[in-house]
């Protein structure tokens, strides 16, 4: 029952891990943050990205033990003669076996959660569920806290249905290390990501509807305000760091198609009759878990935009459970309970069909152009274009992201913008010179390599961009660009100078 589901979706994380080493942008983030020294994270962190510290410490420690291991001068690497290293050492594959290891550890987490509520058959099915998600399966490849904070919420779920059964078979007995272990991974669940908080209203809710004693509520109730008070201290110095998502607006609209479609087929599953086994109810816990945190962070989202699907992952847990028990009954045995050969077998045939159509999904998903942006491409597409003593300009500032993920690609580059390095300045993106000041130094370069956004995106108003426009319109000429995914990569050289001859492509 448990085995079947995380060697699936052990199979589904593993499977085009590489995505042909595209590396997203908050992938970059990752990379780079997580291989900082632990003195320039903590720094970093008093500035930007608190809310992931504890995800990018983790990293540092992973990537500390993965490359020592695998890497090229790693025991592996070493014993391999530098082959094993070469393949997996310091690339992508570091980057998001933690997040299939986690993800693996939610379909285990949830197939037990559906065989406590339910049964073994309907946890089987709610595991299977959960790994065939398409949006689980992204974010086990994405070298982001997600699929941990979706795991640990699980696992805590799992926790808390537990001692709710244990407290209305021996009332008098406190279950200690339950309600313990319960508190500690809501804990670690919120302090990896600050909305894993949502799940505590779910959790208040189906002890509520479950109708369990005074007791076992105040219990739960004191694990809760303990969870809350350790997150605090986080959560109010990341008030300081709002201006990290002001990039959010109105919900992308695929996003929210994405949850209606499961909340509606949630809610038609929760109508198939399912006897449940413990005082926690499937719909109980299923429906919250699918419908709440959604709507909590659309609400606070009209406060203060932050509504991004994968910030509440976790609410797929509470379809997978849904969907799990309706399958298992659904698809019984022929001759149990008045079940015909003929029904099961066309209820099988439906059920392979939305199999059949999530494949191409599942196949895009894995591939370079499924996310945002790629930084492998720019990197490449900056080493066909662009010649040693070029100039290099980023527009927006916030792309020089990029180079953490292929820094020998941009070596023997001028980055005329540029004042400090992120590391230097404790920064994602470095701190740039005054607007003049680049412009002056573009104005003194015959060559400059631009790496930016494609055409049609918003653009900054702050100086130094304005400065760049201004002076790339007046006195640079385009010699040459390429547009790769989430990127343009172009050439220009300084009017009246005939610099563009050899650098058309």
């Amino acid at each position: 029952m448990v085995l079947v589901p995380a060697a699936l979706m052990l199979a589904l994380g593993m499977w085009g891990i590489r995505r042909d080493g595209a590396m997203w942008r908050d992938e970059v983030v990752t990379f780079d943050m997580a291989h900082r020294s632990p003195a320039g994270l903590w720094a970093a962190l008093q500035h930007v990205d608190v809310v992931h510290g504890l995800y990018y410490a983790l990293m540092h420690v992973w990537f500390a033990a993965f490359d020592a291991t695998l890497g090229p001068d790693g025991l592996l690497g070493t014993a391999f003669g530098g082959a094993v290293g070469d393949t997996l050492g310091q690339d992508v594959i570091g980057l998001r076996l933690p997040s299939v290891a986690a993800m693996t550890a939610a379909a285990a987490g949830v197939a037990l959660l559906g065989q406590r509520l339910v049964g073994r058959r309907a946890g089987l099915a709610a595991g299977v569920v959960f790994a065939l998600i398409p949006v689980v399966q992204q974010y086990a490849q994405e070298g982001r806290s997600y699929a941990m904070v979706c795991a640990l919420v699980v696992w805590a779920t799992y926790l808390l249905v537990r001692a709710a059964g244990e407290a209305r078979r021996t009332p008098g007995r406190p279950h200690r290390l339950l309600w313990t272990g319960y508190a500690a991974l809501m804990l670690c669940a919120c302090l990896l990501h600050e909305f894993a908080s949502l799940v505590l209203p779910v959790h208040g809710v189906a002890l509520i509807l479950g109708r369990l004693p005074r007791r076992t509520l105040r219990t739960w109730a004191y694990a809760a305000f303990a969870v809350l008070a350790g997150l605090a201290p986080l959560a109010v110095f990341s008030t300081r760091q709002t201006a990290q998502i002001s990039w959010l607006m109105w919900p992308d609209p695929v996003q929210l198609l994405t949850f209606a479609v499961l909340a509606v087929a949630g809610i038609g599953c929760s109508r198939v009759a399912v006897r449940s086994r413990g005082p926690i109810g499937l719909r109980a816990i299923g429906l919250p878990l699918l419908l709440l945190p959604t709507l909590l962070l659309f609400l606070l989202s009209h406060a203060e935009p932050a509504y991004v699907d994968r910030y509440v992952l976790y609410y797929v847990a509470g379809f997978a459970l849904l969907a799990g028990a309706a399958l298992a009954r659904l698809l019984r045995p022929p001759g149990e309970q008045g079940q015909t050969r003929g029904r099961r077998l066309g209820r099988t045939l439906v059920a392979a069909l939305v199999l059949v159509a999530l494949l191409p999904v599942d196949v895009h998903l894995r591939s370079p152009d499924s996310r945002v942006d790629d930084a492998t491409a720019v990197a490449r597409a900056v080493q066909e274009l662009a010649a040693p003593g070029d100039g290099l300009l980023f527009t927006p500032a916030r792309r020089r992201i990029w180079v953490a993920a292929h820094p020998d690609a941009y070596q023997g580059l001028r980055d005329l913008a540029l004042d400090r390095s992120p590391v230097a300045s404790h920064t994602l993106y470095g701190t740039e010179r005054s607007g003049d000041t680049v412009s002056d130094r573009m104005l003194a370069t015959r060559h400059l390599v631009v790496v930016g956004d494609p055409h049609g995106q918003p653009t900054d108003t702050n100086d130094q961009e304005i400065a760049k426009r201004t002076t790339l319109r007046n006195a640079f000429v385009l010699c040459h660009s390429k547009e790769v995914h989430g990127a343009r990569v172009a050439v220009y050289a300084r009017k009246g100078s005939g610099g563009c001859a050899g650098r058309m492509r």
